[in-house]
């Protein structure tokens, strides 16, 4: 975690980010809300173990850059990505909540080839880097994502599986490079061919990948149950399988996945 002020926000927030997603948290040292979202964030921050840099701006010190981002009130979450703002959230969430938005930040960061990792920073950045070291586990599937190498990324990760079937870090890993692979070149007309026929299975799991993406979670489930609905035979078990992938990137244990899966089980049964 690092403290930023007006001097060094260019240097530790703006260049960092052209490497790595960088999280800002807008805070206030009176705010009792501020305190409690900031140790969830500097939690996570160690989970996701170099995966994104966490910044902390203490508004009442920083008032211009409070300013410059519009904050009305504190806790606000945003995120810096080739030194463009990205907003998250504001207010205080649990855990859970935190998680979701920061793994659709990951999502959106690789997307973007931002796959570098960020450097501890500080007196402590010994040994922060010790504690938060990768799982050399993955780090061939990491590494090859870093290099922009989806392909070498995906054999990697099944090559895990294929060890380790119930990995769910290597689940998780496989379907959201998958998703970044399969909406590198989106037919410009996608859209249009799923409005026009919902029973275009094609059209329909591409949209709903870009919608995922995008981070509208709960439209790209939608979409795919939907096409359950309005498919059968092979072609609604490839929706199935494919809803189920999509399920993996988001977590398992995503509110919206759950009631997802309730709606999936429904429209099959």
């Amino acid at each position: 975690m690092l403290e930023v002020g007006e001097a060094n926000f260019q240097s530790d927030v703006i260049e960092r980010s052209l490497q790595a997603p960088v999280v800002v948290e807008l805070y206030s040292p009176r705010s009792q809300g501020s305190n409690a979202l900031g140790a969830v964030l500097a939690q996570l921050s160690t989970e996701y173990a170099g995966k994104f840099l966490l910044a902390r701006i203490d508004v009442d010190a920083n008032p211009q850059v409070a300013q410059a981002f519009g904050v009305q009130a504190v806790p606000v979450v945003i995120a810096i990505l080739r030194g463009q703002p990205v907003p998250l959230f504001q207010g205080v969430l649990g855990e859970p909540e935190v998680r979701q938005y920061l793994d659709q930040l990951l999502t959106v960061a690789v997307a973007n080839g931002i796959t570098g990792r960020a450097e501890p920073v500080g007196p402590a950045a010994e040994a922060a880097e010790e504690e938060a070291a990768p799982n050399p586990r993955y780090e061939q599937a990491e590494n090859a994502v870093a290099a922009g190498d989806l392909d070498g990324a995906i054999a990697a990760y099944e090559e895990l599986l294929k060890e380790t079937p119930n990995d769910a870090e290597a689940k998780s890993g496989l379907a959201r490079v998958q998703l970044v692979k399969r909406t590198q070149n989106v037919p410009a007309d996608v859209r249009t061919r799923a409005a026009d026929d919902p029973t275009d299975v094609e059209a329909q799991l591409l949209v709903a990948d870009v919608d995922l993406m995008g981070g509208h979670v709960d439209d790209a489930f939608a979409r795919l149950i939907s096409t359950v609905q309005a498919t059968s035979g092979d072609e609604r078990n490839a929706v199935r399988l494919h809803l189920l992938e999509l399920f993996e990137v988001v977590g398992a244990d995503d509110e919206r996945v759950v009631k997802a899966r309730r709606r999936l089980m429904a429209a099959l049964f």
